[in-house]
Formats: structure tokens, C-alpha cells, sequence
């Protein structure tokens, strides 16, 4: 038996990192039976066969699973954002940052095109707010190194629009990955899927990013009564304020003496956060306690 980490999911093998070969491996019919798919990022148990191949016999407790992307152990969510074509709403930031945050997953907004478009105004959102943002440009390497640094030591996924960049940002931090990069659609103000499976990418020093699919297909399952139950913890700015509010149970939308709302009145808290937080309490408000998996 070997211990490794699951790499690539592709067409039902998993190829499986034991730290000294990638085994393409098959896994065992009781996780089929049993409701469990070993993903990317999971750490595993091989049956070895030999010739390169094995069977995966075990999946070790995870840290976390996202269900679109299929991936585990995620340790920080990258959000790729751009002013430049296509312009990212930070609704959708937002939103997502929730559902990693519900999931123990550090976020990190990383605005790239910034040779094209500084996205001033989305910069200063997340600037303000107690999310990390760094501006960064593929086509010239600005801000790369700074990437390299946040992302050390880590596994991480990248998501965001299609055609922000992602697959280019990834060549950047190492050419030899050679990903397809697909165009922008001037007419629509989007891109091209170019990404169609799951993989994570070695950039050393214990540092992995997985590419994935964009925003429209990034794990909407997990809008569900959990989320809305624990929704004011997901947004980190609210969090030295949750306390203070004149009333137990305060909602903080429109409540009197909360301090949330003072928050952002004072400027402590950007008003585009908590319009989000709003946004997404209104979304989540017919969830019912039979729908929670």
C-alpha cells in the first residue's frame, strides 16, 4: 500500500502523486456504492498493480470538498477578477468568498489585466475590507511575484470569470504548464471555457493550483441553509461588530442600534460588502430546514 495525492481526475483513472510516481489508478467500486468520489487534492491509499497502476483502496479525512469544482483540501480560494473585458461584478466575489469562508478556506481577490485597466474602484473594496487583494497582470509580470507569495505553501484553486485570465496567469508562474488560453469575446464581454477538467499544477515548495471552469459553475450547491444560517460570519469585516447590535438576532440590514450597519455608515465596513451580504440574505431567505444535507 501507498499514500498519495490525487493530481488529475480524467475519464473515471485518477493519477495519484506518491511523492516518488504518478500511478493511474482506477478507484474501488465501494466508494460507488457507498455515495464517495475520490477527488483532486484528496489524499489517498493505493493498492499498487504495478507498471504504473493501482487501485485507490482509501480516502483520508478532508479538510474540506467543493462539489464543482470536485476538489478537496482546498487551503485558499484565489478569486481572479479584471476591470479590463470582462469586468467582474464583486456580487459574484462576494458570493463565492462566502462559500469558502463556510468552508474553512482562506480567500484571496486578485485583480489581473491591471496593463489594461487598474480596476480602481474594485481595488478599494477589498482594499478596505478584510479580504486580501493584490492587482497583478499576466501579460507583463507585474504584481507575479507577489502572487508566488500568497500562494506558497498552499493548495489553491482559481476561479473567476471566464476569460479573466486564469489559464494565463498559470503560464505566467511557469511556462513549461503551456495551458490553452482562450480569447475574449468582444461582443459578449466574456470568454471561452478553455478549462475541461480538474487538475492540480506543481509550482514547488508544496505550492499547487487548481484551474477551474468560471464563476457560472463554482459550487451553487452550497447556497443552502448552512450558508444562511452562519452568513454574517462569512462576511470577516462584520465580525468585530456581530456582538454589539442592540438586539439578539439582529439581521443587519435595517434593524435599529446595529452596529453592523453603524459600521458602515462610519465607513469601517465598504457599502458594496454589505450590499452584497443583503443581495445574498435575499437569495438565501426561502431555504428551509428540510432542505439542510
Amino acid at each position: 500500500m501507498s499514500r498519495g495525492r490525487i493530481e488529475k481526475a480524467l475519464s473515471g483513472f485518477y493519477y495519484v502523486n506518491t511523492g516518488e510516481e504518478i500511478l493511474q489508478c482506477r478507484a474501488r467500486g465501494k466508494f460507488r456504492r457507498e455515495g464517495l468520489s475520490p477527488l483532486v487534492g484528496d489524499w489517498v491509499q493505493v493498492q499498487l498493480l504495478g507498471g504504473g497502476e493501482g487501485f485507490v483502496e482509501a480516502i483520508e479525512p478532508r479538510k474540506n470538498v467543493f462539489t464543482r469544482p470536485a476538489a478537496a483540501n482546498i487551503d485558499q480560494l484565489v478569486m481572479i477578477a479584471s476591470g479590463a473585458i470582462p469586468v467582474t461584478d464583486p456580487y459574484l466575489i462576494d458570493r463565492i468568498s462566502a462559500i469558502a469562508a463556510l468552508k474553512g478556506c482562506d480567500v484571496l481577490v486578485c485583480i489581473n489585466k491591471c496593463d489594461l485597466n487598474p480596476a480602481e474602484e474594485l481595488y478599494e473594496i477589498y482594499a478596505n475590507s478584510a479580504i486580501p487583494v493584490l492587482r497583478i497582470s499576466a501579460a507583463t509580470g507585474e504584481g507575479l511575484d507577489h502572487l508566488k507569495s500568497r500562494i506558497s505553501g498552499k493548495l489553491n484553486a482559481f476561479t473567476g470569470n471566464s476569460g479573466v485570465g486564469k489559464s494565463s496567469i498559470l503560464n505566467a508562474l511557469n511556462e513549461s504548464f503551456a495551458l490553452p488560453v482562450g480569447e475574449v469575446s468582444k461582443a459578449l464581454g466574456r470568454g471561452r471555457h478553455t478549462t475541461r477538467h480538474v487538475e492540480m499544477f506543481s509550482l514547488g515548495e508544496d505550492t499547487y493550483v487548481i484551474d477551474t471552469p468560471g464563476f457560472s459553475s463554482f459550487d451553487t450547491e452550497a447556497l443552502n441553509l448552512e450558508l444562511k444560517q452562519h452568513l454574517p460570519e462569512t462576511f470577516p469585516e462584520f465580525l468585530p461588530y456581530l456582538n454589539s447590535c442592540q438586539f439578539v438576532g439582529c439581521r443587519h440590514m435595517k434593524e435599529k442600534g446595529c452596529a453592523v450597519l453603524q459600521a458602515v455608515k462610519e465607513g469601517k465596513i465598504p457599502r458594496s460588502r454589505h450590499a452584497s451580504y443583503a443581495r445574498l440574505a435575499e437569495e438565501l431567505k426561502d431555504c428551509k430546514e428540510w432542505e439542510k444535507k
